[in-house]
């Protein structure tokens, strides 16, 4: 029931056109009231939200390595089978994965594994003959991958556009879209991606221009079959039937109230790991560390996910009250699980960019400093003691992407960490005192709900 967008590489405009067609989608929609469906391949965040805003729905990430194959394929039928429409955003380029020895992780990987079509988005920028070379290749490359059809982008003319037809039409290959060079969308970026849909002004204004791109610029004729039709999912890959999404068990979170940062400063959440808590009974609770003065009342846990407090350190430090009141309720010993900005959040201070420093909530005596590197990859994850999530020896595998640093070691730090490929091996990291489980690892708890089984039973 979905395409699948994917890219020859990086950058050639698998978010625009996703979104054109989301956006055009939502709008076909509005008539008849069916519902419009998105996925994001890998471990992205932001891409997400953008899906979200369109569609009004919780875009779904579909990733092999946090989760398992047969998650993803569960993940996938659970959410599509209710919507008339489902789209899925790819990964990098078509065939790129965690690894250059496989497409593990890919959109080639996840097309496979839900035996879903593939449209091909193709930067037509400075070629024109050698385009038909490009799309043979991708074509011919793995021939378990299905292209029903391609995207020109960045089209310079009508003379551009009747030599790339030309080129393309002894491949019998559709031309599914074109944009042109003018037809490009700047959404602001920033160190890690695209800057979230909370901090843009201009959001609706942006989103009606792509509505009309994807209303105009793509051959809805040939387009609505592939989104709209049944495919049937491939055999799971333990050759039986397909499994079923890990039941967790209600009773564990009954009655408990979990705090949870949702703000401008604190936005990384995978929407499988929220409906989780829900299905466990749990209710999270959100508030915002930059405007709200104190925690909520009675809670018994607290989840701080990743985002940017780099950007709002300043309005975070001068929030001395909601400082305070996470520092009192974590020294209290009620747990609290942190990932990346919310491992920030807890340190001594924040150094931003400009080497500015502004302090935090001082759980942890180190600085959270940004720099030029960046940290990026899958990661398996070997708990070196016990914490609120796990217990010493498990292993658990995240996703690591960040700029910034700590500037103190932890004596006894919470991982080893080894990279997809088991022989890179990476420095220890995360903290762990009073009831804290803070990480810059981020956590996918579709396939490993024991963790959060855990979680909520310290918090009980």
């Amino acid at each position: 029931m979905a395409v699948i967008i994917a890219g020859e590489r990086s950058g050639v405009g698998k978010t625009t056109v996703t979104l054109a067609l989301l956006a055009a989608m939502k709008a076909r929609s509005q008539s008849d009231q069916s519902l419009v469906q998105s996925f994001k391949v890998g471990p992205d965040y932001i891409d997400p939200m953008f899906h979200s805003y369109i569609t009004g729905l919780p875009c779904r990430n579909l990733d092999p390595v946090l989760t398992s194959e047969s998650y993803v394929q569960s993940c996938f039928a659970k959410h599509s089978q209710n919507t008339e429409y489902s789209l899925i955003e790819g990964v990098m380029g078509l065939f790129d994965g965690a690894t250059g020895h496989n497409d593990t992780a890919s959109t080639a990987h996840i097309a496979r594994l839900l035996n879903a079509p593939v449209v091909l988005i193709l930067n037509c920028a400075s070629t024109s003959r050698s385009i038909a070379a490009i799309a043979h290749g991708y074509r011919t490359f793995d021939p378990r991958i299905h292209i029903a059809g391609v995207v020109l982008n960045r089209v310079g003319s009508d003379r551009h556009l009747e030599l790339l037809t030309q080129a393309l039409e002894p491949l019998n290959l559709p031309i599914l879209g074109v944009l042109r060079r003018q037809d490009d969308i700047s959404i602001p970026d920033r160190h890690l991606g695209l800057v979230p849909t909370a901090e843009m002004s201009d959001l609706d204004g942006i989103i009606a221009r792509l509505a009309y791109l994807g209303e105009t610029c793509f051959d809805w004729e040939k387009l609505l079959p592939l989104i709209g039709s049944p495919h049937p999912l491939a055999p799971s890959p333990a050759g039986g039937k397909q499994d079923l999404l890990p039941s967790p068990d209600r009773r564990v979170g009954e009655g408990l109230r979990i705090a949870i940062a949702k703000d401008r400063a604190f936005s990384f959440y995978y929407a499988d790991n929220l409906d989780l808590f829900a299905e466990m009974g749990a209710e999270l609770v959100p508030w915002s560390p930059i405007s709200d003065r104190q925690l909520p009342e009675n809670i018994q846990g607290l989840y701080f996910g990743g985002g940017f407090p780099e950007v709002f350190a300043a309005e975070l430090a001068e929030n001395k009250s909601a400082r305070a009141s996470v520092q009192t309720a974590i020294k209290s010993g009620i747990p609290t699980y942190a990932e990346c900005g919310g491992l920030m959040y807890l340190c001594d201070r924040i150094v931003d960019f400009q080497e500015q420093s502004f302090p935090m909530v001082n759980i942890f005596p180190t600085a959270a400093k940004m720099g030029k590197r960046l940290t990026l990859g899958y990661r398996q994850a070997i708990a070196l003691q016990d914490s609120a999530l796990v217990k010493k020896g498990d292993r658990v595998w995240g996703h690591e992407f960040h700029r910034s640093s700590l500037t103190e070691i932890c004596d006894r730090p919470l991982y080893s960490l080894q990279g997809y490929d088991s022989h890179l091996q990476y420095p220890a990291e995360g903290w762990q005192s009073y009831q804290v489980h803070a990480s810059y690892t981020h956590l996918h708890f579709g396939a490993q709900t024991h963790l959060l089984d855990r979680f909520l039973a310290h918090c009980r």
